[in-house]
Parts: C-alpha cells; sequence; structure tokens
C-alpha cells in the first residue's frame, strides 16, 4: 500500500509539472510585431531679428488752453449782467456790474476838492515868485493836491472793480447768479474756457519715461468718436507721482473738432521708436508656467524644453529678452501634446519664403 501511495503522489507530481509547460507563454522578441510610434508632426517658427516699434494705451483727459471761474474783486449788488450763456465772448468784455453810487459820490466830492486845491496852489506859487509866502506855506498846498489826486486814484480803482470783465476771449459757460443778487469775492458767476485751443493730459507709465520727449507725436480717439486726433507733447512733469509711478504729460491738440470738448475723457495712443534687432516668436509658441515662460525648440529631431523671459508684444508677437538666439527652430503647434525629448518632425516652417 506504501508503494502504491508513494507512486501515485509521484504521478501526480508529474502531471502537475507538464500542466504548467504546456500554459506558459513566451514573451514576444523585441522588434518583432510590436509596432514602433513615428514622430510628431508640427509646425515651427525660425527666430530671427526684426524692427519692433512698441505701442501703448493710456487714458488721458482733455483740457481747454484756459480756464478760469469768473470772481467780483469786490462785494455788492449786481446791477447789470451780460451773461450770454455759451455763447463765444471776447477778451474785456462787460460781464456783469456791481452797484458804484456810493463810490460816484465820493469821487464827484474829491473832484471838487482837487479843483479848490489846485487853484490855491496855483496862486501861491505865483505869491512864492515874488516871495509873498514862505516855501513852508507853499509845499503844504502842493502836497494837499496830491493827496487828493492819490484818493481819487484809489476812488477809480474801487469802481473799475466794480465791472467784472471776461479775463481772455473763450467761451463761457452756464451763470450762477442773477440780476440784483448780491455776491462777493467768493461768489462764482460763471466758468470760461478757451477752446479755440485744447491740451491733453495723459498719465505715462514710469518704465517708459526714457522713450517720451517733448515735441513727440501722439493720436487720441474720445467717447462717441472713432477717428484719431493727432496731438504733440509740449511739456512734461518735473517728477514722477509716487502713488501711480507714473510721468504726467501734456500735449497741444492740433486742428479742432467741435465735438471734442474740455473735460472729456480720451484714450491716448503712444508708439515708440522701434528696436531694429528685436526676437519676436508667435504668441501661441509661450508656454505659461507656474515660474516663468518655456518654449519647444526643434533640435536634432527632438522637443528641447527652454526657458525665456519675454519682453512687450502686439496682437500676435512676443518679444523674447533671454532665451533664444538668431536661427533657432521654434515649435508653434501640438504644445499640449509634445513632451520633453520627443522625436518632432517639423512640417512646415510659417516664416520661409516660398
Amino acid at each position: 500500500m506504501k508503494i502504491i501511495a508513494i507512486i501515485l503522489v509521484a504521478f501526480l507530481l508529474l502531471a502537475a509539472a507538464c500542466g504548467t509547460k504546456k500554459n506558459k507563454i513566451a514573451p514576444p522578441q523585441a522588434g518583432v510585431g510590436a509596432a514602433k510610434t513615428p514622430p510628431m508632426r508640427v509646425d515651427a517658427y525660425i527666430v530671427k531679428t526684426e524692427s519692433f516699434g512698441e505701442s501703448i494705451e493710456v487714458p488721458g483727459n482733455i483740457l481747454a488752453n484756459e480756464v478760469a471761474e469768473i470772481h467780483p474783486e469786490v462785494p455788492g449788488r449786481i446791477v447789470y449782467l451780460n451773461l450770454a450763456e455759451g455763447k463765444y465772448i471776447s477778451k474785456g468784455t462787460l460781464l456783469a456790474k456791481l452797484y458804484d453810487g456810493d463810490l460816484l459820490a465820493q469821487l464827484k466830492k474829491l473832484q471838487v476838492q482837487l479843483a479848490l486845491a489846485e487853484k490855491t496852489e496855483e496862486r501861491q506859487s505865483q505869491l512864492l515868485k515874488i516871495q509873498g509866502i514862505s516855501q513852508q506855506d507853499y509845499d503844504i498846498s502842493l502836497l494837499q493836491v496830491n493827496n487828493l489826486r492819490a484818493d481819487i486814484g484809489i476812488i477809480q480803482t474801487s469802481i473799475a472793480k466794480t465791472e467784472v470783465r471776461a479775463p481772455f476771449s473763450g467761451q463761457l459757460g452756464l451763470r450762477n447768479i442773477s440780476l440784483g443778487a448780491y455776491v462777493s469775492p467768493a461768489s462764482v458767476i460763471a466758468i470760461i474756457n478757451q477752446t479755440d485751443q485744447l491740451k491733453l493730459d495723459f498719465s505715462i507709465p514710469e518704465k517708459y519715461t526714457g522713450q517720451v520727449k517733448v515735441g513727440q507725436s501722439v493720436s487720441f480717439r474720445f467717447e462717441g468718436s472713432d477717428q484719431n486726433h493727432p496731438a504733440k507733447i509740449m511739456a512734461l512733469e518735473s517728477n514722477v507721482t509716487e502713488n501711480t509711478r507714473s510721468l504726467v504729460a501734456r500735449a497741444r491738440v492740433i486742428g479742432k473738432d467741435k465735438a471734442l470738448l474740455p473735460g472729456a475723457f480720451a484714450k491716448v495712443q503712444l508708439s515708440f521708436d522701434p528696436d531694429p534687432n528685436s526676437l519676436l516668436v508667435p504668441s501661441q509658441a509661450i508656454l505659461p508656467q507656474a515660474r516663468g515662460k518655456k518654449v519647444i525648440l526643434y533640435k536634432n529631431g527632438l522637443a528641447s524644453f527652454t526657458d525665456v523671459i519675454t519682453g512687450v508684444r502686439d496682437s500676435s508677437r512676443v518679444q523674447i529678452l533671454e532665451g533664444l538666439k538668431t536661427g533657432d527652430t521654434v515649435v508653434i503647434t501640438g504644445l499640449l501634446s509634445v513632451r520633453p525629448d520627443a522625436p518632432i518632425q517639423v512640417g512646415k516652417i510659417v516664416n520661409q519664403k516660398k
């Protein structure tokens, strides 16, 4: 019985060994039956130096060449008003007249006193020639004449201050007072704007202050008009504003548009001198990263991811400051599918002339 059990165990072990060999599958040999993945086809761009001029758009404000609030110089009641609202007036036009009856009465009194003093001085001058009076007596009479003339001058100046006149030629705004109103030097009668010549104020970011100069031409647009209007920089502020880190520039508007009013908002377009040796790539070639930016270069049939530092850009191109050189081949399609050091094949050079 023991012999039979031993033979049975040996038979079972042999059967198991044979089954294992039959079920074992040999691995496929390398290169036999395995499909090789072809290189990915991409479009590329050859880096070369180009002339590139940067343009920026900044907000601005339209200003009148001259603007002033019209105030009376002295307090008083308005007895005459000549405010043609919204009309163009000439320099020196009488706009308002304050009551001056008391001043005119004082002036008339002084004029009578002056006439009497002048006669007295004339008589004493004749007496002085024949030594009928002393020099001191004559000097007193002459002093009286001069004092009265000075007092008349003061009254005449006060009367002139009751007249409110236009300080310059311009367009008058809306009036703020009525005839018969009592006004003081703090009262604003109206506002006048010199609209024959307009100015444009705008702020330039600090990084561009070295590229802006007096005499430089700019263009601007305002709300309600798609037309570009020319202007020329006439002055620059003497310091950079600390809060905004910008430099205020003032330009003179060339030409005149009736729709353009002082206080209007403007979009100012500045174009700077072009750099003839800029390295530019299409904007779609840039891969934003958590830290910095990359581009994919085609090198010896492989994809090489390279860090770059970018500058300014326009609608379709980006300036490269560091990371590329002339002649580099930059991949511009299939960027999300390409992996580092993966084989790629250039199908088309987009900036290569046929």
